[in-house]
């Protein structure tokens, strides 16, 4: 029986998520000086959000490790071959993406990414997985990024960048969502006009809070 590459990985995602857990205070310390009220503002801002993620760009901005399971569980389960991630930051959630498409028989991983230090370790970490033939990571401000040579139909999306820009992201994306496509907002509590519309009766869309602070939503016309 062929081993999941999601268990051959499982040494790798250890250390990556021991390294996340272990940043936990320098991203405690980039954020130090900024009251409770002004981190709430630059997070759901359409452009103060770029001064908080520049602060936050040497650390891992990690999914849970409940999160990355769900994600595996969700490419696998469904058979997906095509996927877009906006927010790569060093791959974690990546490597759980494409690991469901390396057990789905391949595909296609689109993910975008501001930092480029970031990209460049997320690089290191999908080579090290034996995944990066699946992946391709686009640097720069997503809606630019993700504006052309998308796949005419995508499968599953994942939201975990600016929680401000979740919205027009889903924009960019929305014409290339069949019925069944499925959409993972990660930290979604700090997007509510992405939660608004995807939770609108008649938006197309059925959506449900699902783990701590993850809207699952599914295309259904």
């Amino acid at each position: 029986m062929t081993t999941p590459t999601i268990t051959s990985l499982a040494p790798l995602l250890d250390r990556l998520f021991d390294e996340a857990e272990a940043a936990s205070g320098a991203t405690r310390a980039a954020v130090a000086d900024l009251s409770e009220a002004d981190r709430a503002r630059m997070m759901r801002s359409k452009t103060d959000y770029r001064d908080l993620y520049g602060r936050l760009k040497d650390v891992p901005l990690a999914v849970s490790r409940e999160t990355g399971t769900l994600l595996y569980m969700l490419t696998r389960s469904s058979g997906a071959r095509t996927i877009v991630e906006f927010g790569t930051s060093f791959g974690i959630s990546t490597l759980h993406l494409a690991a469901g498409l390396r057990d789905n028989g391949g595909g296609r991983l689109i993910t975008s990414e501001f930092e480029p230090s970031k990209a460049a370790r997320a690089r290191e970490n999908l080579s090290a997985g034996g995944l990066i033939d699946l992946v391709e990571i686009r640097e720069g401000d997503a809606l630019k990024t993700l504006q052309a040579d998308l796949p005419d139909t995508i499968d599953l999306v994942l939201l975990d960048g600016a929680k401000a820009l979740y919205p027009d992201i889903l924009d960019l994306l929305e014409n290339r969502l069949g019925p069944g496509a499925i959409i993972v907002a990660d930290n979604a509590d700090d997007s509510p006009d992405y939660l608004a519309r995807v939770r609108r009766p008649g938006s197309g869309y059925m959506s449900t809070p699902f783990a701590e602070d993850v809207e699952l939503s599914v295309r259904i016309t």
